[in-house]
């Protein structure tokens, strides 16, 4: 098709504009042949006519469709010129905040002036590995494309950064080789790649100052080479340096400054060790402040001046040297501030004892005569003489800058020198990628010798670029069989030529710096005479003599001669630089070694790289001939030499192009100036690439490409099998014109334009599509809308007429009622009436009746009152009648009874006094005796009843007499009252007199109240109405308030539940977290342990010559950490197969945790030896004292054998109890349920209240305990005295009774005596024995009481710790309290199983005694009579032999099983024809046989051998998913058995009693399990590993770039970077391939018999790696962002979840993971427009982070004209809602990230009995037992 056919009517064009250089418009008017005008209209609405060249009748350039702006390759664009590279540069720069993008080869990078988060360790590792067209343009994947072509080609790379100043060279070149530093890593462990990114700050702060257009802008041009082994690891670098600007050292522009490192001196100079520099503010010297802008915002140069102070130290520059370098530079500051004084016009003097000079002078160790003398005289030599001679002022400071340069420049060299020597590695370098960091094209108002020798540069560099690009062109035409044809391209080598052949404007400048009076006049005057009209590149300004101009490849520059000779020449005078060389500092001297051997300006090393000044000066004498011809080389001519160094470098590697833009000259951030932009894309290349793919075929697509695009232009009968031969149909159809695409191999190419055109034809057929499909959707709405308003109509018409019906009901209604309320107001009026004048008439009667009632009640009242006084009063005298007889009666009774016992008495003491004597004359007279001591008894009783008659009389009379006060009291009282009655009664009646006025005046008063009472009646019923209101109103804002109370009542609990949602969710993160934690801890343990092995294994190989070559499928292989999947035993190597025994040091880490336990438990038990020893002397102590009495006591002796043997009995279901608490615990914890576990009612709260509950009434019991103890002490101790006592009166009385004589009564006493010793001794020592028990008693109290603190102490840390360190707490106080009860309970076990052992030894012997009498029996029958008996056939039955379910085998088989069942055995096999986990129940049956036998050192070797072995196999086949997943399994499956036959009740639930008995008896193997499940943690994390190897390249191809649903959507135009992949293609996957992938996953998985919780686990890792992958590559990639790849990442995210129900994994969280995938899906196909469109958005994309959202609608991209791109005030809405969100700045996802692994306790039902080992595995060493 014609290019003027396109120019139809809308068509869209540029059109150059002087503001914005190009404009867009659209066309009113299709354009015809001929026509010289075009009508336009603007985009701001203006009609414009734009009139073509009537000479070359250009028509203006076409405008790409909308679906083609923004592509990551400008290649892609259909129409190739600039206006349409311009805008596609700006639309990705300004809309979607992308600042690379691709043209062809060249990376194109608009430096952002703002940080943006693009550059992190994900960044890296998500291009590490990748296609350079897959992703989106970025610095890292040019830098990926390098390291790749370097490992794949073998041939050496460089990446050329160029650009202005201030467009992002240096940060560019500094993130390639922090690219280059983490995917590669270093060779040795010196971190070589850390030293070569700390050469950046040096550079930096030496060579970069702030300009105008930069604040950190490279005054000079570097070239650092990288350099890697045979491995590609970084080994070393080396720097080359390019025209440092030295006059910046002594001049600064208006707002620029010096060099960094000077500022960041003055910065320090308070610092200790810099005050012998005497420095100050920077405004202090001449050299920094001329620019008048010594600070940078936002740069802290003190802390530079740490960071390059650091840089220097990690580079190996001492601090002698460091200090040595800042000697000189502060040298250079106070050389600045020297002044001169003029003696006249040609001479000068610096002031007497000039302090600037003389801190100069200290600093340098100069003498400070001759540096004073030598800055204002020079030498001059001639052929016969040399004289001195002074110079000007003017000459003298030109000569002290000229100095000052020089030290500068040299100083610079010999950093670059130490930085070089640092990075150089003594391995040799097998290759390199050289990073060149070059200023760019450069044009100024004034230009010199600098941007002379800057353009030279680019004309060189341009030359080589263009060669490059006409290479690769060339290169895929003839490998695609194109007909190849000749592209004219511009070639610059006319201009080199002009600058550098014979008699070029550098021979020319040469010439004349030689020349005794040449100048720059001269100079010029020859240009004009040699170039002018015979070169046209070469022109003279019009108005000047002093400068020339050259037509560059980029622009015309004009030069100005002045200065040309002086800075070629770089003149220093000679006699300073001796006088400096003469120093007393070391250093100084050191800077001007090299003078004669320097052959180059690039550098200071020895390889020949060249310094970048020379002194033009006189060789000193006796050196004449080649050194002093050397020396005057001039620096033109030296850059020259440097420049052709460099291009054949680069010539001999493969080039990469990064071409710098600065987008505007004031830094704003994502500012576009459009004029500043064209100017350095005209400069930099770019143009150029662009043109010479668009004079060839620009637009190129593979078939498959094509026909995916461009189906809908075909129809049914155009498809074929063929996709080539439709393609071809297809085109020869829609372009006739044949010459403007071609076929090739696997591409067809486009001529530019053609796209467009196809495009176009794409869009008017899909336009008719939409028009039809709009038009039948427009008529289904209209009629479904008409239907719906007829309806609504005749709903309305219903509704009216009801409401006039009803209206007039209610008309009727209201009539009716009124009628009614009107009838009854009126009979309600009358009656109220009535009603008020009958309770007035009630009221007064009951008034007058109530006062006559009152009267006569208070006249009976006085009646009855006297009557009670009367009574009372004639008793009370009746009384005290009665009471004086009564007294005088008893008085007289007493004085006659009194004188009758008187008379008696004396009779009584006359029989006395006569029975005494009776007594002494008859002395056995004993019977009497005894007949009276009886009646003396009797007569005593009959004493005592009467005393106790008399007593109870007594207490008669007094109760008597106190009655008969109260009685008196109470008359007296009542007389009182009396008396107070008749006062009152008198005063009542004159209340009276006084109440009859007041009831008179009352009357009068009640009129006038009862008048009142009317008018306050209306006026209240008035108040109680308003009232009613009120009431009404308060009720309903009550209901109101109610409702409201209710609705925040509501909203409360809802608050406060998803608080404790949102705590139980933090708690069970950082439970995750903390699992995570260790689980990282023990992998990053397994990767140094397998560290240490591979340095051994290193050192034992090292003089072995390494494979050469390299296969590097993926750069992520090559990160800084290697990734070590496997953890050996210390000292364990791989490769030696001399070794068969390992040293018994080497299993210490294995048993270090049991050994230390087992330590602690030794000095534990020395301690309670100690204790117990201490406890056995005071029994021995008290056994001798109660030795004598041990043989009474053999009942309590029993008695507390029987309680001790309780108490242990107690004890021992104690500790039982307590473990089974601790399993519930335990198991509460690990159950689903763990986000609750700290809410009131978990399972674990509860456990740790019943536990608590528990310990309170345990404590109870014991004191119970306590008590019933003291209680049978006391008991006995009453029941020993009445045994032992005689105490009794009435046993004494007897036995005195029947004593005869005193001799009798004295032996009878001396017996009592002697008995009475006896018992009291017996009681001593029972009383001696019952002490020492209560003590202990007391002691047993006292350890419960600190026990009981302790664990109050101990509850109450708990409480006040949080929740889940709570329960760890208390988790790990009974962990430590049962394991030490368990170890006294194994010493007592251990005992008792000696024993057990010692008696079946016992019966073994006697059983083999009693075989050998029976085998002897049977020899001593004859064979004769064996012979002679009858042979019968008897059938003999066997008998099943009852197996144990263990396996026995000898130590040394050992190895042998460990060979035969882990090292080679073929999981294989073995999933498929044998029982899941058979080789684990298979150890641990010979683990249950050592255990049974009681080897500590048979189950120790074994279990070591098992876990060391199962480390050899991972490390040797860790790559294979069958053998990992086969020995996870197996591995579990051992830790499961430990723990199903460990004996501890939590883990034997579920066991069978025949399985109970299978338990380990001798062991407690929890320190195994715990290094088991370590062991099975590497192996889960090194299965992750592996399926992520497997998965990873497979996801992006099949979720992303694979249509799943065919035709959904188009594909766009790539650009050249698709089509040169560095790496071949290897096939593309498929969903189906990764379904398939995952359920060959699952199906090994579930043939090894793997937990079904540890498959959910591994299939929510996998999800997770799937979802994390696709979600990086959707957020890097532009071309991936669109509604039709939405839709196909949603429909393969539903067949993942298909894939889920189908394997029962719904339930395993993996969905979950894919969430941030499906919410980015989403945003993808959401409408993105309204405020409406932000809010739905911010509350659906919960799983994706502010950055990440950002980033989708940056990215997100048409793919059809009917889609809209995401305008820039939509993004702007969505980040002002979410800047209050608080999540993590990061980009993409961790997809590294492995979630923490569980291991829950799994029994097996599979009775050990029914094992069957068999022969196929080489076990028949090993018996069944």
């Amino acid at each position: 098709m014609a290019a003027s056919q396109l120019y139809t009517k809308f068509a869209r064009v540029w059109i150059p504009d002087p503001e914005e250089v190009w404009k867009s418009a659209e066309l009113l008017k299709d354009y015809k042949p001929g026509d010289k005008v075009l009508l336009l209209h603007l985009e701001e609405g203006k009609d414009l006519e734009y009139r073509l060249d009537p000479k070359t009748k250009e028509l203006p350039h076409l405008r790409n469709p909308d679906i083609l702006v923004g592509e990551n390759d400008l290649t892609a664009l259909s129409y190739l010129h600039e206006p349409a590279v311009l805008h596609n540069l700006r639309v990705r720069f300004i809309d979607s905040k992308l600042i690379y993008t691709y043209c062809g080869i060249v990376l194109v990078a608009i430096n952002p002036y703002e940080q943006l988060p693009i550059y992190g360790e994900d960044i890296i590792n998500a291009y590490s590995g990748q296609n350079m067209g897959d992703m989106d343009p970025h610095i890292f994947a040019v830098a990926e494309e390098a390291y790749k072509q370097m490992a794949r080609d073998e041939r050496n790379q460089s990446i050329i950064v160029s650009g202005e100043s201030g467009a992002g060279k240096t940060v560019s070149a500094k993130y390639a080789m922090r690219y280059f530093a983490t995917v590669s890593g270093s060779a040795s462990e010196a971190n070589v790649e850390e030293k070569v990114l700390a050469s950046n700050p040096i550079m930096e702060s030496i060579g970069n100052a702030k300009t105008t257009r930069n604040d950190n802008s490279s005054r000079f041009g570097k070239y650092i080479e990288i350099g890697f082994d045979k491995r590609y690891r970084i080994i070393g670098a080396n720097m080359r340096t390019y025209l440092l600007e030295k006059s910046r050292v002594v001049f600064q522009a208006e707002e620029e400054r010096n060099y960094h490192i000077f500022y960041q001196l003055c910065a320090s100079a308070k610092l200790p060790e810099f005050k012998i520099l005497r420095l100050g503010n920077a405004n202090h010297f001449h050299y920094t402040k001329q620019g008048g802008s010594p600070v940078i915002e936002g740069i802290d140069d003190a802390k530079e001046m740490a960071h390059t102070r650091q840089a220097c130290t990690l580079l190996g520059i001492s601090e002698n040297y460091q200090m040595g370098i800042f000697r000189i530079l502060a040298g250079i500051l106070h050389l600045g501030n020297v002044g001169f004084t003029s003696r006249d016009s040609d001479s000068c003097a610096i002031p007497p004892k000039h302090e600037p000079l003389s801190i100069f002078c200290d600093l340098m160790g100069v003498n400070y005569e001759e540096m004073c003398h030598w800055l204002c005289h020079r030498k001059l030599a001639t052929a016969t003489e040399t004289y001195i001679k002074p110079i000007s002022k003017l000459q003298a400071t030109n000569a002290r800058d000229a100095l000052a340069k020089h030290i500068y420049a040299k100083l610079f060299n010999w950093i670059v020198d130490h930085v070089n020597q640092a990075l150089h590695s003594a391995v040799k370098q097998h290759s390199f990628i050289g990073v060149l960091d070059i200023y760019g094209f450069e044009t100024f108002e004034i230009n010199s010798f600098e941007q002379f020798c800057i353009n030279y540069a680019n004309e060189k560099l341009q030359q080589q670029f263009n060669l490059h690009v006409f290479k690769l062109e060339q290169e895929e035409y003839m490998k695609e069989q194109i007909p190849w044809t000749l592209i004219d391209f511009y070639d610059n080598q006319p201009c080199i030529n002009l600058i550098e052949s014979k008699l070029g404007i550098l021979d020319l400048l040469d010439e004349e710096c030689k020349m005794p009076k040449g100048t720059d006049d001269t100079w010029a005057q020859k240009l004009y005479n040699t170039h002018l009209n015979k070169c046209a590149l070469f022109e003279k300004p019009r108005l000047s003599n002093k400068a020339f101009i050259i037509q560059h490849f980029a622009d015309k520059v004009e030069y100005q001669c002045e200065g040309f000779l002086e800075k070629n020449k770089d003149t220093v005078f000679e006699e300073q630089i001796k006088v400096l060389k003469s120093s007393k500092f070391k250093m100084l001297p050191e800077l001007f070694q090299d003078d004669e051997k320097a052959i180059s300006p690039t550098s200071a090393t020895s390889s020949g790289r060249t310094p970048l000044t020379r002194i033009p000066a006189k060789p000193t004498k006796g050196r004449p001939g080649q050194t002093a011809k050397e020396h005057k080389k001039t620096v033109g001519h030296q850059f020259r030499n440097s420049l052709h160094l460099l291009m054949e470098t680069l010539n001999a590697t493969t080039p990469h192009y990064v071409r710098c833009i600065k987008p505007n000259d004031f830094k704003f951030p994502f500012t576009f100036d459009e004029k500043r932009a064209v100017q350095q894309l005209r400069a930099c290349g770019v143009l150029e690439t662009i043109r010479i793919s668009a004079a060839g075929f620009p637009s190129r697509w593979t078939y498959q490409e094509f026909f995916s695009r461009y189906r809908v232009l075909m129809k049914q009968k155009d498809v074929l099998s063929d996709r080539k031969q439709t393609c071809k149909n297809v085109l020869e159809n829609l372009i006739p014109d044949k010459d403007k695409y071609q076929f090739g191999k696997t591409k067809i190419f486009f001529r530019a334009g053609q796209v467009a055109y196809l495009e176009k034809l794409r869009a008017d057929k899909l336009r008719a599509a939409c028009i039809r499909i709009q038009k039948t959707i427009r008529g289904w709405l209209q009629r479904k809308k008409y239907l719906r308003m007829r309806k609504a109509a005749i709903t309305v018409q219903r509704y009216v007429r009801g409401y006039q019906a009803r209206c007039y009901a209610k008309f009727l209604r209201r009539t009716k009622a009124a009628t009614i309320i009107q009838k009854y107001w009126r009979m309600y009026v009358v009656h109220r009436k009535y009603k008020s004048k009958r309770a007035a008439t009630i009221v007064l009667q009951s008034y007058l009746r109530g006062y006559l009632a009152r009267n006569r009640y208070r006249k009976i009242l006085r009646d009855h009152k006297a009557v009670i006084i009367q009574k009372w009063v004639r008793g009370w005298l009746a009384r005290i009648h009665y009471k004086r007889s009564l007294h005088a009666v008893i008085y007289l009774q007493c004085c006659l009874r009194r004188m009758l016992a008187k008379r008696e008495l004396k009779k009584l003491k006359i029989e006395a006094r006569s029975v005494e004597r009776y007594k002494k004359l008859h002395i056995g007279m004993e019977n009497k005796i005894m007949q009276l001591q009886r009646k003396v008894d009797e007569q005593n009783k009959d004493y005592k009843c009467l005393m106790e008659k008399l007593t109870n009389l007594e207490g008669v009379y007094n109760s008597e007499t106190e009655k008969l006060r109260s009685d008196l009291v109470r008359l007296q009282l009542s007389e009182e009252e009396a008396k107070i009655a008749t006062g009152r009664v008198l005063s009542l009646q004159e209340e009276v007199a006084k109440l009859r006025k007041d009831l008179e005046q009352t009357r009068s008063e009640k009129k006038s109240i009862e008048e009142r009472a009317d008018r306050y009646k209306q006026e209240t019923e008035q108040v109680v109405s308003t009232l009613k209101e009120e009431n009404t109103l308060l009720k309903q804002e009550k209901e109101a308030l109610n409702l409201l109370i209710v609705e925040q009542a509501k909203e409360m609990t809802e608050t406060m539940e998803k608080k404790l949602v949102e705590e139980t969710k933090q708690l069970e993160l950082d439970l995750n977290d903390e699992r995570l934690r260790y689980q990282n801890l023990l992998n990053e343990f397994s990767r140094l342990e397998e560290r240490y092995d591979d340095l051994k294994e290193e050192m034992t190989v090292m003089l072995n010559v390494p494979k050469p070559g390299h296969k590097r499928t993926d750069s992520t292989h090559s990160s800084n950490e290697s990734e070590y999947t496997f953890s050996t035993e210390i000292g364990e190597t791989e490769d030696i197969p001399l070794r068969t025994e390992e040293p018994s040091e080497k299993k210490v880490p294995l048993d270090m945790s049991l050994f230390l336990k087992l330590q602690k438990r030794v000095t534990e038990l020395e301690q309670e030896k100690q204790v117990m020893q201490d406890e056995l002397d005071r029994k021995e102590e008290q056994v001798l004292r109660s030795k004598a009495k041990e043989e009474e006591r053999p009942q309590i002796r029993g008695a507390e054998l029987e309680y001790e043997s309780l108490k242990r009995q107690e004890l021992e279901s104690e500790n039982k109890k307590l473990k089974n608490e601790l399993n519930e615990l335990r198991k509460a914890l690990s159950e689903k349920s763990a986000p609750e576990v700290t809410a009131p009612g978990a399972p674990a709260y509860r456990v740790l209240m019943e536990q608590l509950t528990s310990v309170s009434e345990e404590l109870d019991v014991r004191k119970e305990e306590v008590l019933i103890l003291r209680s049978q002490l006391v008991s006995q101790k009453e029941a020993i005295q009445p045994k032992n006592t005689m105490t009794d009166a009435t046993v004494l009385l007897e036995d005195v009774q029947k004593m005869k004589d005193k001799g009798e009564i004295a032996q009878a006493y001396i017996g009592l005596k002697e008995t009475n010793r006896l018992l009291e001794s017996q009681l001593q020592s029972q009383k001696r024995s019952y002490e020492n028990e209560a003590e202990a008693l007391r002691g047993e109290i006292q350890s419960l009481k600190e026990e009981n603190n302790r664990q109050q102490q101990l509850l109450a840390q708990n409480l006040q710790l949080p929740p889940e360190a709570r329960i760890e707490a208390s988790l790990q106080h009974e962990i430590t309290r049962l394991t030490n009860e368990n170890l006294d309970l194994m010493e007592q076990l251990e005992k008792q199983d000696k024993t057990v052992r010692k008696l079946k030894k016992q019966l073994k012997v006697f059983a083999k005694k009693i075989g050998e009498l029976e085998v002897g029996q049977m020899e001593n029958i004859s064979p004769g009579q064996i012979i002679d008996e009858p042979i019968r056939p008897v059938n003999i039955p066997r008998k099943e032999k009852d197996f144990q379910g263990m396996l026995e085998y000898k130590k040394e088989d050992e190895q042998k099983l460990v060979k035969n069942l882990i090292l080679e055995l073929k999981p294989r096999g073995v999933a498929v024809n044998l029982i899941p986990g058979l080789p684990a129940y298979i150890l641990f049956m010979c683990v249950r046989h050592a255990d049974y036998l009681n080897d500590d050192q048979k189950v120790r070797s074994l279990l070591t051998s098992t876990i060391n072995s199962i480390k050899k196999v991972l490390k040797k086949r860790g790559d294979d998913f069958e053998t990992v997943s086969f020995w996870l399994s197996n591995t579990c499956r051992f830790l499961h058995c430990l723990k199903q036959y460990s004996g501890e009740e939590g883990f034997m639930k579920h066991n069978t009693s025949r399985q109970n008995e299978h338990c380990l008896t001798n062991f407690d193997l929890a320190e195994y399990r715990q290094v088991l499940s370590d062991l099975a943690i590497q192996i889960y994390q090194q299965l992750v590993r592996v399926l992520e190897n497997i998965l990873q390249p497979m996801i992006v191809s099949g979720m992303l770039e694979h249509e799943t649903i065919q035709g959904v959507s188009g594909v766009k135009p790539t650009g050249l970077r698709k089509r040169t992949s560095s790496i071949a293609d290897e096939g593309t996957y498929t969903l189906d391939s990764i379904l398939r992938q995952l359920s060959s996953f699952h199906s090994v998985m579930c043939q090894h018999g793997m937990d079904p919780e540890l498959i959910k686990q591994v299939a929510k890792q996998m999800f997770y790696i799937v979802g994390a992958i696709t979600l990086n590559n959707l957020l890097l990639r532009k071309d991936m962002c669109s509604w039709s790849k939405g839709m196909q990442i949603r429909y393969n995210v539903s067949q993942l979840e298909e894939w889920l129900r189908d394997k029962n994994l719904m339930n395993s969280g993996a969905k979950e993971t894919l969430e941030p995938l499906i919410q980015a899906a989403q945003l993808l196909q959401v409408k993105k427009k309204t405020d409406d469109d932000a809010e739905a958005i911010c509350s659906m994309c919960n799983a994706l982070t502010t950055a990440q959202i950002v980033k989708v609608l940056n990215l997100y991209t048409p793919v059809n004209e009917f889609e809209e791109r995401v305008s820039v005030s939509f993004i702007r809405t969505i980040q002002m809602r979410l800047r209050d969100r608080k999540d993590s700045p990061q980009l993409l996802m961790d997809a590294k990230h492995i979630f923490p692994v569980t291991f829950p306790f799994n029994p097996s039902s599979l009775a050990l009995e029914t094992i069957q080992i068999p022969a196929s595995l080489g076990l028949g060493f090993i018996s069944r037992v």
